[in-house]
């Protein structure tokens, strides 16, 4: 049996190699291991069993391996609760044994058990069984006892091994599980690990990148040489520069393409030789975002100068110059109030229809700044009001009663305001539909033409400003609009209940 334990490569195969040398060795008909069961550490249950090629206990088999023997219960139970060998001259006889039935038909009588032990305790105990009664054997018990000490020495490496397979199987499914590229060298710069992520976004597989030189496979030729004199000042020196630093820098993908990665290198602590491993995540994406970002601040700049701009011109070329004639009229009907009264009120009439055009004009300049309906009355009157004034025949599909925010009502009119100049412009559209509905936990405006569609994203100042705008409050804009099929503009605004 020794011999058994000593040649098992794995520890895993310990238990069925030493149960097979006992009982061929001894010629007993089937053994058994008992263990503490993992999810109940207070009861056994049969983690191995081996029987004679020509043994017919099947219904024994089973119902060992069904069973769960609390301390006390059964053979294995007596001696895991006393920790001392024992022997029964036959099973049949004896008031502690459950599996008397199942034993009785597959001809089992006498049988011994002994305890598995190590520094730890008694991790468990063996039990043998003959097909015909027999007496007790005191020297056969003292030398099991004495083997279950070196059978522990195996259950413990087997435990080990299972400890050490379950931490490398965690570790392995957190690698491939990562969304983070996460790539591992040795002290030479090659690869020895590359995790799916890495796979995905480099390019190569596993088998192509392990053993490759690391500069070579994903570092761009601009960096490779300053790659190299680092790793090589590092050992030398064990001064790190980069170590333990989230930084951005470019990689190679294996198509030679460039992109922005950002990398965080640590040294693992193990024995031996450095070993590294690197986190990098591909932040294309992010600096897009960054760029629109800026791109999304310097129109809302360029329109609120271009905003400020057209209403000076409004006011300009509109109101004031209504204003200005306004003052010179008055001036003359001063003038002529004593030596022609007639000329005076004509005069004085004039100037009252140029207050009210101005005072017109300056309402619809106020309107298109920010529309009295809205503040004063809420959306529903406001996109009513806007419905009215369209030159499109526009139906209301359905709108809430309810006041939200004033940025989410403004973004939600300008919305509107912006589909009904499109669709009236450029469109050539003969009827609009707007439906505005509360849903949970957003605003959605929707407005249909049956224009001639074709509308771009990107194609006009009016929707980017649309976009700009909605995503200041973290809203969206989509467009939907297959040429001659008509257009769907849809606002989505966050708004809470």
């Amino acid at each position: 049996m020794a011999r058994s334990l000593a040649e098992t490569a794995d520890p895993r195969d310990a238990l069925a190699g030493a149960l097979k040398a006992i009982a061929e060795n001894l010629g007993w008909r089937l053994g058994a291991v008992w263990e503490p069961a993992p999810d109940r550490p207070e009861a056994l249950q049969c983690v191995e069993l081996w029987g004679a090629p020509d043994a017919d206990a099947a219904d024994f088999e089973r119902a060992s391996r069904e069973a769960s023997l609390a301390p006390g219960e059964g053979l294995p139970g007596r001696v895991w609760l006393t920790g001392e060998a024992a022997w029964v001259p036959d099973v049949m006889a004896d008031d502690n044994f459950p599996r008397a039935a199942q034993a009785s038909r597959a001809g089992l009588h006498a049988a011994f058990c002994f305890p598995i032990r190590s520094a730890r305790g008694i991790l468990g105990v063996m039990e043998f069984f003959t097909s015909e009664p027999r007496e007790l054997d005191a020297e056969l018990l003292t030398t099991m006892s004495i083997l279950g000490d070196q059978v522990g020495q195996a259950v413990e490496r087997r435990r080990d091994a299972e400890v050490l397979s379950a931490k490398e199987a965690r570790h392995r499914a957190m690698l491939d599980a990562a969304l983070d590229c996460v790539v591992t060298m040795d002290h030479d710069g090659r690869v020895v690990d590359f995790n799916p992520a890495a796979q995905r976004t480099f390019g190569y597989t596993v088998e192509e990148a392990v053993g490759r030189d690391m500069a070579e496979l994903i570092i761009p030729p601009a960096l490779r040489d300053r790659h190299r004199r680092g790793l090589a000042r590092y050992l030398a020196t064990q001064e790190a520069a980069v170590l333990d630093r989230r930084i951005e820098i470019t990689g190679m993908r294996a198509d030679g393409s460039i992109f922005p990665v950002e990398l965080t290198i640590t040294r693992i602590a193990v024995e031996g030789s450095p070993t590294f491993t690197g986190y990098l995540r591909d932040i294309t994406d992010r600096r897009a975002a960054e760029a629109e970002v800026k791109a999304s601040r310097a129109r809302i700049v360029e329109a609120a100068d271009a905003s400020r701009r057209q209403l000076e011109r409004d006011l300009h070329d509109g109101a004031q110059q209504r204003l200005v004639e306004l003052s010179l009229d008055l001036r003359m009907a001063r003038e002529h109030l004593d030596d022609d009264p007639a000329q005076a009120r004509e005069l004085v009439e004039a100037a009252l229809e140029d207050l009210a055009a101005a005072i017109s004009e300056l309402r619809e300049l106020a309107r298109g700044i920010h529309p009295a309906a809205l503040t004063e009355g809420g959306l529903r009157p406001a996109l009513e009001s806007l419905a009215t004034r369209s030159k499109v025949p526009t139906r209301l599909v359905g709108l809430p009663d309810a006041r939200f925010p004033a940025p989410v009502e403004a973004a939600a009119y300008f919305t509107v305001a912006e589909a009904l100049t499109n669709a009236t412009r450029h469109a050539a559209a003969r009827h609009v539909d707007i439906e505005v509905v509360k849903l949970r936990d957003h605003l959605r405006v929707e407005i249909r033409d049956d224009g001639s569609g074709g509308a771009d994203m990107n194609g006009g100042s009016g929707i980017r400003g649309l976009t700009d705008r909605l995503a200041a409050l973290d809203g969206r804009l989509y467009v939907s609009s297959p040429p001659g099929e008509g257009t769907v503009l849809r606002a989505e605004i966050p708004c809470e209940s």
